[in-house]
């Protein structure tokens, strides 16, 4: 799919006059029905080309074949038992990805369904962890067109083209609709959570159509953010001189992706609802013990628009009516019998069989006038269920109670308030989308890229606990939770403040429950070993309570909330639902200082270990049993990965930066110690710089590391300066001294080790990629501009390293067209290392971009992203348009499609657009605040650390900051929240 103008040719805009007619433009130019200036646009005929996945070199081969027997292994073991392994390479979807998605349907955490530019609906994910790629062909829009006198018709498909999947069996009968549509006048356009298609006289050369797609994805709205429902908006425009009587038909088959259709018991029903909506539900009976869903299309009865529906066909000869015999009633009389709302529910279906359901809206649409139809989609599934038994009621179940049939009411309030969240949408996405600074590309791919966050596999549940389901109702729950306050309301001796958790102190535990439903409370998964599980407690925040989030690392990485790449995608919750994103820094601050001392099989080496290690941030919240058995990952043991720990410490002081919440920095402060405390281990000459142990301990773990590297050093330098400042703070003087020095200490070493006079060199190691240069050199910067702190080094320094990413990582890659790749000689050849050295990330790219816009390097900052828009968003790039991989190699084929860290493409608007709480901070250097004493000079050279610490089974040794100090911060006047942040990198003018 790519062409050579990819690097020659540099487009700056996409005016919608360009794909629709400016008389059809001018014609929708109410209501929203036309499309907006800045989109992401295709032609519906256009071609969705295969995407071609990445391939191992033969070197790269030798080097992991025992990894891959292991992990081959591994996923034939977890299969027996009916689970998915969260890394499965060599299991292939029957439906090969191609380049035709479009805006996802719903909010975030219900299950979703995306939909394709071309009208189809795929990638359904209504089960946890799963997604079923391939099109239902029978859930389809369709219209019928008659003209006065009947010497015109048109009947066809909303959708452009013969598709393949007719020819399967499953599929019998959808062949006699009518798939005449060309797609040539055709056009989409995508503005996530809205997209418009316009059928600028298609098929019936004098009506236009437009289709508006809004799904309620609207920031800090935490209540219609969660609800699984999508409307369409139809406005339709008679340009001839006669009437027409236009039907629209909404079909769709009781299926949840897959061949789920097949499976049988599922039942249909009509109905009729208030405020003229009217429709069917379509329940639908799961497999593998998962909980039922139930369906609702539906549309909107108004004077002028009459619906009517027909709430079974079937795709078989045997069925009644067929899906032939239901085409035909819709082309002779546009509606359906007004007796069948009377029908009641069907007969449950028999397996083998496909049961489907149509609703139909009619209008006379008169000579030059126009006509509204409103359609909805909703589908309801209260429970969310994991591979090993627990169940969780959905988020939306706070609002709409806990029955399936409340996919009724999802569309009846879908249908009556789109409008408003029209408005919501618009009063969020305007500033920016009218920002003439910004460029056009930026604009609809900042809010594209959002697409994850449904179609990522995202869940949301509610919180609130059933009386049955406390903490306090499991014995031996109760007696952890009562050891874990007798330690917290305890100060450790020293001076310090902290959790002493003993091996084996606390005894075995059962599941701590958040928001299961108790018919699963008994099902525990087999092998499990409750006397070396030691869990942390739930976290009773009722003040600002929106349950609890989760989502995946990408579609291809089943593991919930994987925190190295959450690193990169945090700026969008951040930004837009701040109250998750704190949710999600407590679930993994509470899971510091706990450990699950189950026995793991690591598969890059295979020795084995425990799965969570005390001290140390997991990986990822699981992937079978998410908050219950975290750390599914398992191809290196994490927990001496050098990244995680730094990541946590900076991304609890940014979002502290950011929202000004000092509870939340309160009751994350014990887990910022610890995890810092837990680090210095690897500190193992004592010069206060960690070390790498030569292996990939990090995130990217193809990618080995010797000694001290840029990438997990700057990180360490980073958290080092911001637990200093998060002390201050907070009030805990000794704690801000203690890091402040071994900051500047870590500092000077890492400079004296790494810097080369222009960049920061990839490792201290004597490798051939030692003095690579690395895209990612400056990532712990990025995050100390981020929450305005100090530069870690001299302006000059920054700025020469991201010049020489810039100049090699970025432009010597195909003129700039690729984003910057993670790896380069300094002679301008592509570190080959590895099969990650190799790559280009989109994250990192988005993330370089951002750093060099707090440097003052916007240009280059735009350039740098602009390469990840044109190979992957582009009609002349690769086709990662809604399915933003990880990352791609110098010939775009790609490794990981729909991932999580493209969404540091928010980190660049955080840098463009700084919180209000961070803009009236007072401008002072914070650490200039920080004055060494004596005493705290002289502790610095005595043993102190994990290696002591461990001896005593204790953190926090050199704190003097007391939890009960922190749990009445709110109530000293003295210290304020944020009394100082450094301020020097915004003296300038910013963007936007």
């Amino acid at each position: 799919m790519v062409s050579g103008s990819i690097f020659q040719y540099r487009k700056s805009s996409w005016p919608p006059e360009e794909y629709v007619n400016r008389a059809t433009l001018e014609l929708l130019d109410s209501d929203s029905s036309a499309p907006p200036k800045h989109a992401w646009r295709r032609k519906l005929n256009s071609h969705a080309s295969i995407l071609k996945e990445f391939s191992v070199t033969f070197m790269e081969a030798i080097k992991m074949v025992r990894l891959g027997i292991r992990l081959w292994s591994y996923v034939r073991e977890e299969a027996s038992q009916g689970r998915k392994a969260p890394i499965d390479p060599f299991t292939r979807v029957s439906c090969k990805p191609s380049a035709s998605l479009g805006v996802p349907l719903g909010g975030m955490g219900s299950g979703s369904i995306s939909r394709g530019f071309r009208g189809e609906f795929r990638n359904f994910q209504i089960v946890p962890g799963t997604c079923d790629t391939s099109p239902i062909m029978a859930n389809q829009f369709s219209i019928f067109i008659s003209r006065d006198g009947g010497s015109k018709k048109y009947a066809s498909v909303l959708s452009p083209g013969q598709h393949e999947n007719l020819g399967q069996s499953s599929y019998d009968g959808l062949s006699s609709w009518g798939w005449n549509l060309s797609g040539q006048h055709s056009t989409y356009h995508a503005l996530f959570p809205r997209a418009w298609t316009i059928y600028d006289g298609e098929p019936d050369p004098e009506l236009k159509v437009s289709c508006r797609q809004i799904s309620p994805f609207i920031p800090h709205n935490y209540q219609d953010s969660s609800l699984p429902t999508t409307v369409f908006v139809y406005t339709l425009v008679n340009t001839g001189k006669e009437r027409a009587k236009v039907s629209l038909l909404f079909t769709w088959a009781n299926s949840i992706g897959g061949i789920s259709h097949l499976s049988g018991d599922h039942v249909n029903e009509p109905f009729i609802a208030e405020d003229g909506v009217s429709g069917v539900l379509l329940h639908h009976k799961t497999s593998k013990g998962n909980h039922p869903v139930t369906f609702a299309i539906a549309a909107c009865e108004t004077q002028n628009v009459s619906v009517t529906v027909l709430p079974s066909f079937g795709l078989s000869e045997g069925s009644n009516p067929t899906a032939k015999a239901m085409w035909g009633k819709m082309a002779q009389d546009g509606y359906f019998d007004r007796d069948n709302f009377d029908a009641g529910p069907t007969m449950p279906s028999s397996p083998g069989e496909t049961r489907c359901a149509a609703i139909s809206a009619s209008a006379w649409v008169e000579p030059h006038g126009k006509c509204t139809m409103a359609f909805s989609l909703a589908w309801s599934s209260p429970k969310v269920k994991f591979r090993k038994g627990k169940s969780y009621h959905r988020r939306y179940t706070k609002y709409y109670g806990t029955s399936e049939r409340a996919a009724l009411n999802l569309v009846h309030d879908a249908l009556t308030n789109y409008k408003q969240w029209e408005e919501e949408i618009e009063r969020w996405q305007n500033p920016i989308l009218n920002n003439e600074r910004l460029p056009e590309w930026y604009k609809f791919t900042l809010f594209n890229e959002l697409y994850f966050l449904v179609a990522g596999g995202t869940v949301w549940i509610d919180s609130a606990l059933p009386a049955a389901d406390s903490v306090s109702d499991h014995p031996q729950t109760s007696k952890v939770v009562k050891s874990i306050n007798d330690a917290v309301a305890e100060s450790t001796k020293n001076n310090g403040s902290g959790i002493t958790m003993e091996d084996g102190s606390t005894g075995d535990v059962e599941s701590t429950h958040t928001g299961c439903s108790d018919e699963d409370d008994s099902v525990k998964s087999q092998g499990e070993e409750k006397e070396d599980y030691i869990k942390y407690p739930f976290h009773k925040n009722n003040i600002d309570d929106v349950g609890r989030f989760l989502y995946l690392e990408g579609v291809e990485y089943i593991m919930w909330c994987t925190y190295d790449v959450h690193f990169y995608a945090s700026f969008a919750l951040l930004e837009l639902f701040p109250k998750i994103e704190l949710s999600i820094q407590r679930d993994f601050a509470n899971a510091v200082l706990f450990e699950d001392k189950r026995k793991v099989k690591f598969l890059s080496e295979g020795n084995w270990g425990i799965r969570k290690v005390k001290g140390a941030i997991p990986h990822d919240l699981g992937t079978h049993d998410p908050w219950h058995e975290m750390n599914a990952y398992n191809i290196h043991d994490t927990s001496k990965w050098k990244d995680l720990n730094p990541k946590f410490v900076l991304q609890v002081y940014r979002d502290f930066a950011a929202t000004g919440d000092l509870s939340f920095g309160a009751d994350v402060w014990p887990a910022v110690c610890a995890a810092m405390e837990y680090m210095e281990q690897f500190d193992r000459d004592n010069d206060c710089l960690i070390e790498n142990d030569g292996f990939p301990d990090q995130t990217y773990d193809a990618w080995t590391v010797h000694g001290v590297s840029a990438y997990c050093g700057c990180l360490w330098v980073a958290a080092l300066q911001a637990t200093a400042a998060m002390a201050l703070q907070l009030g805990d003087n000794f704690a801000a001294e203690k890091y402040k020095i071994k900051f500047l200490k870590a500092k000077s070493v890492l400079e004296e080790k790494l810097w080369n006079g222009s960049y920061f060199n990839y490792d201290s190691g004597s490798s051939s990629n030692s003095k690579s240069i690395q895209a990612d050199q400056l990532a712990g910067q990025w995050y100390t501009a981020s929450s305005a702190l100090p530069n870690l080094f001299d302006d000059i320094k920054i700025q020469s390293s991201l010049q020489k990413i810039y100049d090699f990582n970025v432009m010597k890659v195909r003129g700039g067209r690729m984003g910057a790749v993670n790896g380069m000689h300094p002679n301008g050849k592509v570190d080959d290392c590895c099969m990650q050295s190799r790559e280009v990330w989109t994250g990192v790219t988005y993330a370089a971009a951002a750093t060099m816009i707090y440097a003052g390097m916007e240009e280059q900052a735009f350039t740098t992203a602009e390469g990840i828009f044109y190979a992957g968003w582009s009609e002349d790039g690769f086709g990662y348009a809604f399915q933003t991989p990880e990352g791609w190699t110098m010939d775009g084929h790609f490794r990981s499609l729909t991932y999580m860290r493209p969404l540091a493409i928010w980190g660049m608007q955080w840098a463009l657009s700084l919180p209000k709480v961070i803009l009236d901070a007072p401008h002072v250097n914070i650490m200039d605040r920080i004055q060494l004493s004596h005493q705290i000079a002289q502790l610095h050279h005595a043993e102190t650390g994990v290696r002591k610490i461990a001896e005593k089974g204790t953190f926090f040794s050199n704190s003097v900051f007391q939890w009960n100090d922190i749990l009445d911060l709110q109530s000293v006047s003295e210290v304020p929240v944020l009394p100082s942040l450094d301020f020097h990198y915004f003296n300038r003018t910013t963007i936007a």
